[in-house]
């Protein structure tokens, strides 16, 4: 069977795992994955992801790609897949894309929620966060958040990674509602920094609590600086990872820009993530 490339969609409860990425020091949702498709495919296969979630961190709708030569069509990985995942972890959609799509770097699009509990009891503590200390009000995070929105270099609120000097972002989706029980904060942007997500829910929490203008936020954001008093990190139970978005045309499977019009390809078609 010739090499084809698939793009999966993937939700998984964070609690118990180390996160998304391979580690030497706990079970991760890659290292599931790839253990199943090991027996579909019949020898080690890598799925790259579009992101890689923190330990304890939620996803309900994470997007990985892998390329597979066997006999399996879509519709029998995918319920191959939910046959033998456990419980925790389930693949909602396997679909044959380009052999040019990358899941972390066609990315255009990411979409995070994350819910802040007013009380923690023993059922929400694995799937929200909670700040035991501080006293929220929606109207003054609300007032805050707008600064934050648009282009800007967000170091401040990034975990600080020498192999990403690339800190600019572009959020262009931000709200914050209230329920009887939670916060929930929507966050829409082009990329994400690591701890991004969960370090604006904290500050935003902080300026609240303190009863800081508005205006502090782009403050803090001009500094460019991750050691700051008022940034603090959101627990990671109450992240999700609700979407990621694609250019159509990767979802295509026929597109592949390698190949000249006589059907030749002039470049190597395959690729990897170290």
């Amino acid at each position: 069977m010739a090499m084809a490339r698939y793009l999966i969609k993937i939700c998984y409860d964070g609690t118990g795992y180390c996160g998304w990425q391979k580690q030497k020091n706990g079970l991760a949702i890659q290292e599931v994955m790839e253990k199943m498709l090991e027996i579909f495919a019949g020898k080690k296969t890598s799925l790259i992801a579009a992101g890689r979630t923190d330990a304890g961190v939620h996803s309900l709708g994470q997007y990985a790609h892998f390329d597979y030569s066997g006999s399996m069509q879509e519709k029998q990985l995918f319920l191959a897949f939910n046959r033998y995942l456990p419980d925790s972890i389930k693949v909602l959609e396997i679909m044959k894309v380009s052999p040019c799509l990358n899941a972390r770097y066609q990315a255009y699009e990411r979409s995070y929620r994350y819910r802040l509990a007013k009380e923690k009891t023993p059922f929400n503590r694995n799937y929200s966060g909670f700040f035991p200390h501080l006293h929220l009000n929606l109207e003054k995070m609300q007032s805050a958040v707008q600064y934050l929105l648009g282009k800007h270099d967000f170091s401040t609120f990034g975990k600080s990674n020498p192999e990403v000097p690339n800190r600019i972002c572009e959020l262009k989706h931000i709200s914050i509602s209230e329920t009887e029980r939670y916060f929930v904060f929507d966050f829409t942007a082009d990329r994400f920094l690591h701890n991004m997500v969960r370090r604006i829910v904290g500050t935003l929490a902080n300026i609240s609590h303190l009863h800081l203008p508005p205006e502090t936020v782009l403050e803090i954001l001009e500094n460019r600086c991750p050691r700051q008093n008022l940034v603090i990190t959101a627990p990671a139970s109450g992240l999700y990872l609700m979407d990621v978005k694609y250019p159509a045309k990767f979802l295509d499977e026929s597109y592949n820009p390698n190949f000249e019009e006589n059907g030749m390809v002039n470049t190597p078609l395959l690729h990897s993530i170290k």
